[in-house]
């Protein structure tokens, strides 16, 4: 049996209602993301917060793994979006609970103002940073947006191996983020569970009662065998 192509895919995709109108809204979405988190993230850096007593930083020497750090993230990245290129449901939903997850980050972050870790060792990304320049973000710490990233992916991927990368991917990125100091060890324990948890809200937004039996066709429509 002949694959479908990408093209095809997303055609197929597009024809659907249900998903051409949640494209059309993440299409909306990203831009003002991108307009209005610099804004936030700038506030931020200008207040003042609290420094945490963190026993398992302080039992932790710190090291710039940044490298590696970025080569989980964007590995992972680049997996999802491959297999949203054969199944665009797989990247549709990642996305929305990527919106939904940076909205309750951004709530809070407003309202647990945290100071860097002891220690912290700056971030230094080698892609984003050929667009950003020297901007330094080191405040939006709870909860930690690198594993709510990852804790995302591994919920939306679907293939098994997929899921298990994605699963040994958070950990070592967890392992990570300690050693350099990025987060306390809080950011990251509560990064997975209020994913979970976005993603479970998300999932129900997606798929009500009334929707559901359109958006299962559409799956189905735009599964690659």
């Amino acid at each position: 049996m002949q694959k479908t192509t990408i093209k095809e895919t997303w055609k197929a995709a597009w024809s659907v209602p249900i998903i051409r109108w949640r494209l059309i809204t993440l299409l909306i979405l990203i831009p003002v993301f991108s307009f209005l988190l610099p804004i936030f993230f700038n506030h931020i850096e200008k207040r003042k917060g609290i420094v945490l007593n963190d026993w398992v930083l302080a039992h932790v020497p710190a090291h710039n793994v940044s490298v590696i750090i970025f080569t989980v993230i964007w590995g992972m990245i680049f997996l999802i979006m491959y297999r949203g290129l054969y199944k665009p449901t797989i990247l549709i939903n990642y996305l929305f609970t990527l919106a939904v997850v940076t909205v309750a980050r951004v709530t809070c972050i407003t309202f647990v103002a945290l100071d860097p870790p002891v220690g912290l060792v700056n971030l230094s990304d080698p892609l984003t940073g050929l667009f950003y320049g020297d901007a330094l973000i080191i405040k939006d710490l709870f909860f930690s947006g690198h594993i709510a990233t990852l804790a995302a992916i591994f919920l939306c991927l679907e293939k098994r191996n997929d899921r298990i990368l994605g699963f040994v991917a958070v950990c070592v990125l967890a392992f990570l983020l300690l050693i350099q100091h990025i987060h306390y060890t809080i950011d990251i324990l509560a990064a997975p569970v209020a994913t979970y948890i976005c993603y479970r809200f998300t999932m129900y937004l997606l798929n009500r009662k009334k929707e559901t039996n359109v958006y299962q066709k559409s799956e189905s429509v735009s599964t690659l065998d």
